[in-house]
């Protein structure tokens, strides 16, 4: 570099350097103002003699811009009105998509009551209108705001009540098959887009209603380490060279709004997915050990990530940034859940559960004195649903340290209680003979691998290795736990989703258990289940 460039200008001092700010300030505005109007001008000019010619020539010789490029070889191709709507929905905000459901929700209320104002027309005086138009509005603000209640978890859908008990010959249906063991499966906030992963690291995304499904790529590792992933530590092979980053997943979860899709596995890293494009777009190294467990939470980008590193970690998936770690747990932590309320509710390997308030910075710990806790969720913002591995389940209040309820044996193997028979598909008929596995009296098979509950709702359902899933009933009042019914489902069911109307239910079945490999079930199927229910009205 010349000498020139690293000449330092002498420092102004006293009126004059005091002055210089604000009269290169007015000076600036002032010659803003003019290049304003002079292009302001040249502007008008340029439009009324050539039509935009000689500012479409100039653009062109700079390099151009590939819009005029286009338009100059017979104009752009004009977009149709459904893609326009299609990409203003993909683009909207969760508050925006709110505000449109709610005009939609007004205009629907506003159509019937017109369409009866115009069978009446002729007997209704104004002031008649005026009344029916009040109670059109206090309708609508009524339903708003019963939304907002069930969205915020403050009032309870009752939906256990209206199910209706399955037939002797439905059966759940295979929606995607997986080549290993499904190790977790969500639903997206509409109930219309499903997603799975499973142990040899595929990850799909099926629609529910038309049962297609699409896989996500993996990309190569130069790309993924452009993405931030780091490379495994301490990990080599006999020859001495870096093992390639572990594409087993065990955590998966889906946004509130649909568009970012986390996974975490093996290799420590949180993975995080466009949903609309299936691509990678980001990796967050940081855990020390496997990434466990994942979730978002609701309405917001917001990741909390649990791992085998007795940590849990929240990641921002909007800002593609690292907020805080939390501590407390003194072994592996297994399962996470996370509603509005910027609280984690997370089951450990050292038998308790334990809930973070992270504005207060403090943490409340549920011991389990009998069992050691497999699963949990929110059950409510002030109740939790847990799972245990000598097959029991536990319903608890944040108020109490110990359960409130539990339903012991919920899922226990035993040829007495319950005789049943495999199908070819993999599923079972409740009028049979004996359950037929590798190891009809392993322990593992009656551990509760899953629990999940229809948000805002009093539905739960339970799975394990017993072949069957569980729905349960929670009564808020007398804080009971009462069954409802079961669904045939040979395999592990590693992970359960129901859908928030609470007419179907998804199940992620394996021949393996979720986080190891010590029992097989050979007549299973991998894949990703869905019973459909009946509701009364």
């Amino acid at each position: 570099m010349s000498g020139r460039n690293h000449k330092k200008r002498p420092l102004l001092s006293g009126r004059r350097a005091a002055a210089t700010p604000a009269l290169a300030k007015g000076r600036a505005s002032s010659f803003a103002k003019q290049n304003n109007s002079k292009r302001r001008r040249k502007f008008d000019s340029s439009e009324e003699e050539n039509g935009f010619d000689g500012e479409i020539a100039s653009d062109m010789s700079d390099g151009g811009d590939d819009f005029f490029e286009d338009e100059s070889n017979g104009g752009v191709k004009e977009k149709t009105e459904e893609e326009e709507k299609e990409e203003e929905l993909e683009r909207e905000t969760v508050d925006e998509r709110r505000r449109r459901l709610a005009w939609e929700l007004v205009q629907k209320v506003r159509k019937g009551e017109e369409e009866e104002r115009e069978e009446d027309e002729d007997d209704d005086d104004d002031d008649e209108r005026e009344e029916r138009g009040g109670i059109r509005d206090s309708l609508v603000a009524k339903i708003l705001q019963q939304e907002q209640l069930e969205d915020s978890g403050r009032t309870r859908r009752l939906i256990a009540s209206k199910l209706q008990k399955l037939e002797d010959k439905e059966e759940p249906e295979f929606l995607f098959k997986h080549r290993q063991s499904v190790t977790a499966v969500a639903l997206s906030d509409d109930d219309r887009r499903g997603f799975s992963a499973s142990k040899d690291g595929g990850i799909a995304h099926w629609d529910v209603e038309i049962r297609k499904a699409e896989k996500y790529l993996w990309p190569s590792e130069d790309v993924l380490k452009s993405h931030g992933v780091k490379d495994p530590q301490g990990q080599s092979n006999k020859k001495g060279k870096v093992m390639k980053h572990s594409k087993d997943i065990l955590a998966l979860a889906v946004s509130s709004d649909g568009r970012y899709l986390a996974t975490g596995g093996f290799d420590r890293h949180v993975h995080l997915w466009d949903t609309r494009t299936r691509e990678h777009i980001q990796a967050f190294p940081g855990h020390r050990g496997p990434v466990s467990c994942l979730t978002f939470r609701q309405g917001t980008s917001e990741i909390f990530s649990g791992s085998f590193d007795r940590t849990v970690k929240i990641w921002n998936a909007e800002d593609r940034a690292y907020i805080t770690t939390l501590f407390g747990h003194q072994s592996e932590v297994l399962s996470i859940d996370c509603m509005r309320k910027e609280r984690a509710l997370t089951v450990g390997r050292d038998r308790t559960m334990q809930l973070y308030k992270v504005p207060e910075e403090s943490r409340l710990v549920y011991r389990s004195s009998t069992s050691a806790l497999e699963c949990c969720c929110f059950a409510g913002n002030d109740e939790f649903l847990s799972g245990s591995d000598d097959g029991s389940i536990e319903l608890w209040s944040v108020l109490r340290k110990k359960p409130v309820s539990i339903v012991k044996n919920a899922h226990t193997l035993s040829a007495l209680k319950k005789q049943v028979e495999l199908n070819s598909n993999g599923v079972m008929s409740n009028d049979s003979s004996e359950f037929k596995a590798s190891s009809p009296c392993s322990n593992a098979q009656s551990w509760v691998s899953s629990v999940t509950v229809c948000r805002n709702s009093d539905l739960a359902a339970s799975g394990a290795g017993d072949g069957f899933v569980r729905l349960w009933q929670i009564n808020s009042e007398t804080k009971a736990v009462a069954p409802l019914f079961d669904v045939p489902l040979v395999g592990y069911v590693n992970s359960l989703a129901i859908a928030k109307s609470g007419r179907f239910l998804v199940a992620g079945v394996g021949q393996e258990p979720r986080l190891g490999r010590w029992d097989r079930i050979s007549t299973a199927r991998n894949g990703v289940a869905l019973q459909s229910f009946k509701l009364t009205s």
